[in-house]
């Protein structure tokens, strides 16, 4: 995620997170995310169990690890969304949404690498790990952009500074 910003992620340094969440960029991301975790639903409750049923052994093993991925993802980013939500229409302070509770949580399993045999799971399911993936990564930049456009709060922030203080003398 080291990347160099693209033009709306430095436009969004600019906004305070109040506003973020009134941008085209969120609404985008927001219907995004809710769209797929409405698509990812269905297809987990209709269609994808019946392709998981004719899966060989260890494909279905790595089926039912990856939905879990799935599923950690579409969580973590709409719970994400709909903080930043709270935030823009004043039900939650852009400090409590930044504490270390409301934050993108789940790191290492959502963006843990790709494993052996994805190319033995349908189709249509490894379009929504794409997805997915795409999504989780997306929200994760914007979380990151937007704690160090205007600083995180709460206690993960006053341990930074410890650490940098207590690091520094060391």
């Amino acid at each position: 995620m080291g990347s160099a910003l693209t033009e709306e992620e430095q436009h969004l340094q600019s906004m305070t997170p109040q506003m973020f969440a009134g941008s085209a960029l969120f609404a985008r991301t927001f219907d995004e995310g809710m769209s797929l975790v409405q698509e990812s639903a269905t297809y987990l409750e209709g269609r994808g169990q019946l392709e998981s049923r004719d899966l060989p052994r260890k494909a279905a093993t790595l089926y039912a690890g990856e939905s879990l991925r799935l599923t950690t993802r579409l969580m973590q980013a709409a719970s994400w969304l709909l903080v930043q939500r709270a935030v823009h229409e004043g039900d939650m302070t852009a400090e409590d949404a930044s504490s270390e509770r409301y934050r993108l949580g789940s790191r290492d399993i959502c963006l843990g690498s790709e494993k052996d045999g994805m190319d033995s799971l349908p189709p249509k399911f490894r379009d929504l790990l794409s997805k997915s993936d795409s999504l989780y990564r997306r929200v994760a930049r914007l979380e990151d952009v937007l704690l160090k456009a205007h600083g995180t709060q709460g206690a993960r922030a006053q341990l930074d500074r410890l650490e940098q203080v207590f690091g520094e003398q060391a």
